[in-house]
């Protein structure tokens, strides 16, 4: 299955993707929450879909919201690439190096991304996104797909002065609103061929930037759900993104490059479809 979330900002409603076609499962889903994964809410929308249950369809034009209401947390991977951390100069991590964005990041793929007050260094990232299936803690590797609900297209935006020149923690150039485009679809583990072996990229304007694949992850999903799951307990529907790959602005030779208002960046991964932002300025 892929799941879609779809109307007006804060009041968006579950959805499907059947090939090219939307549909309304609002009558029998409440949301894609915690709840919805906690209490075995794929099988069952499953179940009603091969039983041939009748959904309204939802026109092309509706906005779609991220396919995962709001969850606990957002987890992010950095520097899970070998050839992103050659480009920034940073050596490869012998474990995952794990950060937060905040919920309030979180937004539809197409949403636009907002210019943080102040900031001269936002930077794109495309990254292959995961969406945590049931509660997890202390899980063993050779069990951690079970706990994987499915995957997602991400955007992990990040404000580089913020993040890198103003000590303590990267979160504050990561978790700024908007920062989080996802989508447009979750994507069931059976809807994925391989999971390490997706094309993924992202384009400014026109010019690709980025252009990998996820079989050059560091740490790939079942020892991220493993390792993760040692320090923290996941909880159903929780985001876990794990990396960008090279071709990020910080890292381009001689001079970075970063986002302005009025840009367009557009992004990627085989099989979870595409995203686009438009860069607006913060204004208030």
């Amino acid at each position: 299955m892929k799941l879609i979330r779809f109307g007006a900002e804060g009041s968006e409603k579950p959805g499907i993707l059947v090939g090219e076609k939307r549909y309304d499962v609002s009558s029998i889903v409440t949301d894609y929450n915690e709840s919805f994964f906690e209490n075995n809410g794929l099988e069952k929308l499953k179940a009603a879909i091969e039983s041939g249950t009748s959904f309204p369809e939802v026109a092309d034009d509706v906005r779609l919201g991220s396919p995962v209401a709001r969850p606990s947390k957002i987890i992010c991977i950095g520097l899970n690439y070998v050839d992103h951390c050659h480009e920034t100069g940073a050596p490869i991590p012998t474990e995952p190096i794990i950060f937060f964005k905040s919920t309030t990041s979180l937004c539809g793929p197409n949403d636009n991304v907002i210019i943080p007050k102040g900031s001269e260094k936002t930077d794109w990232e495309v990254e292959l996104a995961f969406v945590v299936g049931k509660k997890a803690s202390y899980v063993e590797e050779a069990d951690a797909l079970d706990y994987v609900a499915g995957y997602a297209l991400l955007n992990d935006y990040s404000e580089r002065a913020f993040q890198i020149e103003m000590g303590g923690q990267w979160a504050k150039g990561k978790g700024c609103d908007t920062f989080a485009p996802l989508g447009p679809v979750l994507a069931t583990q059976d809807e994925i061929a391989d999971v390490n072996n997706l094309s993924m990229w992202l384009s400014v304007n026109g010019k690709k930037f980025q252009n990998s694949n996820t079989s050059n992850l560091v740490f790939k999903i079942p020892f991220l759900v493993h390792y993760l799951s040692q320090f923290m307990t996941l909880l159903p529907g929780d985001i876990i993104s794990t990396g960008t790959p090279p071709g990020v602005g910080l890292g381009i030779k001689p001079d970075p490059i970063y986002v302005k208002a009025g840009d367009v960046i557009e992004l990627g991964i085989e099989g979870l479809g595409s995203s686009k932002q438009v860069a607006v300025a913060y204004s208030k």
